[in-house]
């Protein structure tokens, strides 16, 4: 009677090619080993494939040379018995921890963005995967969020990753600008940047306005003050010729108006009109009956 040590002994003295007939290996998964050996093994259950060598010969044959080398040391010096099974732990193992490594370097240059904090919360638990410790994916969660929230989620330390997320919402809810003011405050190159250049060139502008307009404005006074010095030069010059207004010396003491500067003096009862000498207007004027009426 034949044991079962002597079965598989005689098993795995069997040709492989018997056992490739039926089996169907699917591509290697290197984002998801685990379910790439259940997928193995359920066609090795198929085809009755049940010899450690066999296995461990199907698996390193599906290996492209980058996981090849993650396990280089199993291919190159297998273990006497259990090749199979240590070869599978090894590889979900190494290749496990190969990419926490890359989704964690992935994570940490995620950025909040136009996001809630709960979609971005969702978003980096897609990216980490079920093998990302939960904490880590919360640091980096926190990290992105804008200070007012990290403030107050740092005071929850016993809360889950879904509570903190509803309540970096709603904060993030009530500290929104209104659109108006949020269009003022986007980003670098965006609408600030613009208007900050409108109000450098209004203000260039209102420069050069006003600079011309202070220049007018010295013309102008200037021209004032010569036409003032060459009205005043001409009323000295005409009192210094004439110190009678026109009226009193043409009217004399019937003149009903008077010119400042005017010298004329009214003529007392008993004498006759009295004037400061100055040159005759007309000298052809002598009568009161000349005058003629005003």
């Amino acid at each position: 009677m034949t044991t079962v040590t002597e079965k598989e002994h005689v098993e795995d003295q069997r040709p492989a090619e018997l056992f490739r007939v039926g089996v169907r290996v699917p591509p290697f998964w290197p984002e998801e080993p685990e379910i790439w050996f259940a997928q193995v093994e359920g066609q090795f259950a198929i085809s009755g494939i049940t010899s450690d060598t066999t296995k461990f010969n199907y698996v390193i044959g599906q290996l492209d040379h980058q996981f090849s080398k993650e396990v280089k040391d199993i291919i190159i010096s297998p273990p006497a018995t259990d090749k199979y099974e240590k070869l599978k732990l090894e590889l979900i193992k190494r290749l496990s921890a190969s990419h926490d490594k890359k989704v964690k370097q992935l994570l940490m240059h995620e950025e909040l963005g136009e996001r809630r904090p709960s979609q971005f919360l969702r978003h980096l638990q897609s990216l980490a995967g079920p093998t990302v410790p939960e904490e880590f994916v919360k640091t980096i969660w926190t990290s992105r969020l804008p200070r007012n929230i990290q403030t107050v989620i740092a005071a929850q330390p016993t809360s889950s990753l879904e509570v903190l997320a509803d309540l970096a919402d709603k904060i993030q809810d009530i500290a929104t600008p209104t659109p108006q003011v949020a269009a003022a405050q986007a980003g670098p190159g965006s609408t600030m940047d613009a208007m900050a250049r409108e109000i450098a060139e209004l203000r260039k502008q209102l420069q050069n306005l006003s600079s011309q307009l202070n220049s007018q404005d010295r013309r102008s006074r200037s021209t004032q003050r010569r036409d003032r010095s060459r009205s005043m030069t001409r009323s000295v010059s005409n009192y210094r010729r004439f110190p009678e207004c026109y009226y009193h010396f043409k009217f004399g003491s019937n003149a009903r108006n008077c010119i400042k500067p005017c010298d004329f003096e009214p003529e007392s009862r008993d004498s006759s009109p009295r004037r400061i000498p100055g040159k005759s207007r007309d000298p052809g004027k002598n009568s009161e009956n000349s005058r003629g009426g005003q």
